[in-house]
């Protein structure tokens, strides 16, 4: 899950050979699947940036597996869908809405999105509110757009102290199954998710900037040499601990470059730079974990 560099100007205009640059560093140790999703702050893109970053992702090699987000609001979903419609992408990731919804408005919304869109769609499971306060209707909910073939895959990112404890992702997958289901939160709880849940893979925004031990890591689980999967995820833990401690977006945004494999200047607002001293300790930290994933 990729940041996304803008140019240092005025309008923090989209730099899209800064971009490719990343593309290309996550491309050349074997992954081909980028979502464009928190990391690239896609929540807050002006609709006329956002149909040049749709033209720029679907000329991307054809080897690479592109997957825009959309939302999180209805009005902005819908506004952004004849613009993914233009586009062959194989899905569009749903931002999870914050704003007063319930379930049946956001089954409604979601199947009402794909149809103008002509996509499917990811669902990204960021809380157990995400489809409103009764998760049960809102997992049958989820269940009934898989079946219905309108979502074909979940972004499960539901944080929990122990991730082996989680009856809410018991209760998805019963109702789901393992193949449309992807662990979301990086790689703190990726191992857990693969080995005691037996998910079929997870996302990484870390894995921007050492791919070759993110990819380390996926194929220790599959190959089941867990300790090797604990010894490689232990290497990414320092600076998931800076991303939750100031911001899983804003710190990848800054590491990228701090770690030389792209400019990408300025955060959009709402979000603000790292102050002086955050980008020092962010520094120190990128530097061992570039070393270890060299």
């Amino acid at each position: 899950m990729p940041p996304l560099a803008r140019r240092n100007d005025p309008a923090r205009t989209i730099d899209f050979v800064e971009n490719q640059r990343i593309v290309d560093h996550i491309a050349h140790s074997g992954i081909t699947r980028l979502i464009y999703g928190g990391n690239a702050c896609l929540h807050h893109v002006a609709l006329a940036e956002y149909e040049k970053l749709l033209d720029w992702l679907s000329g991307l090699a054809e080897n690479l597996l592109c997957v825009p987000s959309a939302g999180p609001s209805f009005g902005r979903a819908m506004d952004q869908a004849p613009l993914l419609r233009r586009h062959r992408f194989p899905a569009v990731m749903m931002l999870p809405c914050g704003d007063p919804r319930d379930v049946a408005g956001l089954e409604c919304g979601i199947r009402e999105f794909a149809a103008v869109a002509n996509t499917q769609v990811m669902v990204y499971l960021k809380d157990e509110a995400n489809f409103g306060p009764d998760r049960g209707a809102g997992l049958d909910a989820i269940a009934r757009l898989v079946a219905s073939r309108v979502c074909t895959a979940i972004k499960y990112a539901v944080v929990r102290q122990d991730p082996a404890n989680d009856s809410y992702l018991a209760e998805l997958l019963r109702r789901v199954g393992l193949a449309k289901v992807i662990s979301g939160i990086g790689e703190r709880p990726a191992l857990v998710h693969l080995r005691d849940w037996h998910l079929p893979g997870f996302t990484t925004g870390l894995g921007c900037i050492a791919p070759d031990l993110s990819q380390a890591l996926h194929k220790a689980c599959l190959e089941g040499d867990y300790r090797r999967a604990e010894e490689i995820r232990e290497r990414f833990l320092a600076l998931e601990n800076l991303r939750d401690q100031w911001g899983p977006a804003r710190v990848l945004h800054a590491a990228v470059e701090l770690a030389g494999i792209a400019t990408t200047g300025p955060v959009p607002p709402f979000q603000s730079p790292l102050g002086s001293s955050e980008k020092a300790e962010l520094l120190k930290a990128v530097k061992a974990f570039a070393e270890i994933g060299s």
